[in-house]
């Protein structure tokens, strides 16, 4: 099976879905990952040398957390930090659909559009129409994840608010996820940060509790084709 991961910066396709995409690869499945932009600048008045340097820092992360994953080398996009919304969407909904014609995916995984970032949720946006249900469609599955540091950070003022419908049991995997995270050493915090190494494996073992595992990932279903009928 062929899975996508669509992020708006580096880091995000571990918080969102670290664990699981992990799990993917150990089941012999291809995981690709998609990062539109990239990440950095809206930190600074400008770009400078130092700015570069981090972009390029961010790139080299990102590389190692999706070996670290056993996902598939990153294809990261560059578009401008926090400024997802000073682009036509058009732009950014064919960079999506000319990375899912060439991968081919059956199951997508991307941001949700409550969350507080404007980039995610032009990102989900992005992804929405580039999946929009035609007869070729291939993309059987399309679910949305969480962000620690935004998705609650919105505290539920933006519509609709991340209801999560599938859990996916990440106990033995969720390790991974904590060491793909510590590659981006420019994006970890300290606890009680969200981005912490600490708060992530707890925000784990809470959704967990949830669902009846030790840890889990929580996703929610945006959309699910059937062209075969229903699966068990």
């Amino acid at each position: 099976m062929n899975v996508l991961v669509i992020a708006a910066h580096p880091d995000d396709e571990v918080l969102g879905a670290g664990a699981t995409i992990a799990r993917y690869t150990q089941q012999g499945n291809r995981v690709d990952i998609l990062i539109l932009g990239e990440g950095i600048t809206s930190r600074a008045s400008s770009r400078d040398g130092r700015q570069s340097e981090g972009i390029l820092q961010l790139q080299h992360d990102a590389l190692e957390a999706a070996k670290t994953m056993g996902a598939q080398p990153p294809r990261i996009e560059g578009l401008p930090d926090n400024k997802f919304d000073t682009l036509p969407l058009l732009n950014i909904a064919q960079l999506v659909e000319a990375e899912i014609n060439r991968i081919k995916p059956e199951v997508i995984y991307t941001h949700h559009p409550s969350d507080l970032n404007i980039d995610h949720r032009l990102t989900f946006q992005a992804v929405l129409t580039a999946t929009r249900t035609m007869a070729e469609t291939q993309v059987k599955r399309l679910y949305s994840f969480e962000i620690p540091s935004s998705t609650e950070w919105s505290f539920g003022q933006f519509e609709p608010p991340f209801r999560p419908t599938n859990f996916v049991e990440v106990s033995s995997t969720l390790e991974i996820k904590l060491r793909a995270m510590a590659c981006y050493q420019g994006e970890t915090r300290s606890y009680p940060h969200p981005r912490s190494l600490d708060a992530l494996k707890l925000n784990a073992q809470r959704w967990g509790t949830v669902a009846g595992f030790m840890a889990a990932e929580a996703f929610q279903l945006i959309r699910a084709v059937h062209p075969e009928g229903l699966e068990e």
